[in-house]
């Protein structure tokens, strides 16, 4: 499917550009941001995946990782959360749910089943799509924010034949056991909790630990941090990990950008080999 172009602004000499397309997976059209930086010729590509609420123009617009990029000739990817524009019954009614809430998942329950198919989406269809149309390589990097970071250690986990690297900021560690995965997985994947497993990157980590290290940074003062996060579930799974909690930071934009730089020079250490 060809992307239809909302935007394309010069950036750091290369051109942040917002599109959209007609997607398989979700059966909607699907926003998404790409920074290219000068002279981008087969370049690796890192995917962000953003946390609830936010869109594909949160992380380009807050998160401060163009000029970086440009400098180090990696190409940036942005999505949305969910589809959009379905109305299923329900789909608004909370912040943490539905719209701009889709947990990267392949929901099996109904009504979720037919559009909420963001898991496919990141894996499948959206890497097709970027390879054809910019000029990047097949080296892949993937990381996020909160749900975001969730879904980017889930998807890193279980394909690591398609992922070079993988980092997170404050991600949901065990969401088979906290308050929004279970809303999430409870509706979108039903109530056997031993399939909400295939998504919880502490238990992935334990069954086959992804073969670098992973980085994830964490604000020690993040309002999410005791009822949501619990990054301690990734301790003793034998993954490589560089856990790294930041006293006074929190689970803001603001944290992302202080060490943003760090995240984009570990992918850079090994998409650029």
């Amino acid at each position: 499917m060809a992307f239809t172009t909302r935007s394309e602004q010069r950036c750091f000499g290369g051109v942040q550009g917002f599109y959209t397309h007609a997607s398989s997976s979700t059966k909607t059209d699907m926003k998404v941001g790409v920074y290219v930086p000068p002279d981008a010729k087969d370049a690796p590509v890192l995917y962000y995946l953003a946390g609830l609420t936010c869109t594909e123009e949160t992380f380009a617009i807050k998160g401060g990782a163009q000029r970086l990029a440009a400098e180090l000739g990696i190409v940036l990817v942005t999505l949305d959360t969910s589809p959009r524009g379905v109305s299923i019954p329900g789909d608004s009614d909370s912040w943490d749910f539905g719209v701009g809430a889709g947990f990267y998942v392949d929901a099996t329950q109904a009504p979720w089943s037919t559009n909420y198919r963001m898991y496919s989406y990141v894996v499948d269809e959206l890497p097709a799509l970027i390879e054809a149309k910019f000029p990047v390589s097949q080296r892949r990097g993937i990381f996020g924010h909160s749900m975001g970071g969730h879904g980017a250690l889930v998807i890193a986990l279980r394909n690591q034949d398609r992922y070079q690297s993988v980092s997170a900021f404050a991600p949901i560690a065990n969401p088979v056991a906290v308050p929004w995965g279970e809303k999430a997985f409870g509706n979108y994947l039903g109530p056997d909790r031993s399939v909400w497993e295939a998504y919880d990157a502490s238990i992935l980590m334990k069954a086959k630990p992804f073969p670098d290290t992973i980085l994830v940074d964490q604000g020690e003062s993040d309002q999410f941090l005791e009822k949501q996060l619990h990054p301690e579930a990734f301790e003793g799974t034998g993954q490589q990990l560089e856990l790294r909690r930041h006293a006074t930071y929190d689970h803001s934009y603001w944290f992302i950008q202080t060490f943003v730089e760090d995240h984009l020079r570990h992918h850079a250490k090994r998409l650029l080999k």
